[in-house]
């Protein structure tokens, strides 16, 4: 799930558009145990978004999904491979949003537009799993850039500042742009600072102005 990144402006920027790794697809399944996992990781979802990944048990996800608690520890095991993979699902929709979803998210506007509107949906995607988040970086720090998901959106930013900034250093460019979006910073701004999600979107466009 390696990728190399692109160079700055070079001409082969579009076609790697669609040759990005994507977070690992989920195992082919029959349609009753596709629907019963949704309903468990809808669940798990509801519980984190409600109380954080604390108040997570087997038995509270298989009350609220309606699954039976057997069939909630045969598939995922314990609460931790549970969460991870509730971030695993949600990484995945966040992926297919802004590589193939409708504009200006995904493909179809301009470089410009697509930088905006990726930050923004990356402070809700951030903000919504911000706990669980948090927990696996204080775990691993260093580990997030190391992820695949971190090189998708890595080489994804990059070709599109190299789109809108030719013979920038947008490899370079990327990483400070995704910095910001660290699990502690964000935690940082929105639990001990309580500034909004719209206050930091806002403030994430005006920073990258300052110099427009």
């Amino acid at each position: 799930m390696s990728t190399e990144n692109p160079q700055a402006g070079s001409a082969a920027a579009a076609p790697l558009l669609g040759l990005l790794p994507t977070v690992g697809a989920p195992t082919p399944e029959r349609a009753d145990a596709a629907r019963n996992r949704r309903k468990i990781l809808d669940a798990a979802a509801r519980i984190v978004a409600e109380d954080g990944p604390d108040a997570v048990t087997m038995n509270q996800v298989a009350h609220a999904s309606g699954i039976g608690v057997g069939t909630v520890y045969r598939r995922f095991g314990d609460v931790s491979q549970l969460l991870w993979a509730l971030l695993d699902d949600r990484e995945r929709q966040f992926q297919e949003a802004y590589m193939s979803g409708p504009p200006p998210l995904g493909p179809g506007a301009p470089a410009a537009d697509r930088i905006d509107a990726f930050l923004d949906a990356l402070v809700d995607r951030v903000g919504e799993q911000r706990e669980i988040l948090l927990a696996a970086h204080s775990a691993a720090p260093r580990a997030r850039y190391h992820s695949g998901a971190y090189r998708v959106m890595h080489t994804h930013v990059a070709l599109l500042i190299g789109r809108l900034r030719p013979g920038s250093d947008s490899t370079l460019l990327a990483h400070l742009l995704l910095a910001p979006f660290s699990p502690d910073v964000m935690h940082h701004l929105t639990a001990e600072q309580e500034l909004s999600a719209d206050r930091l979107k806002a403030g994430v466009r005006e920073l990258l102005r300052l110099r427009a």
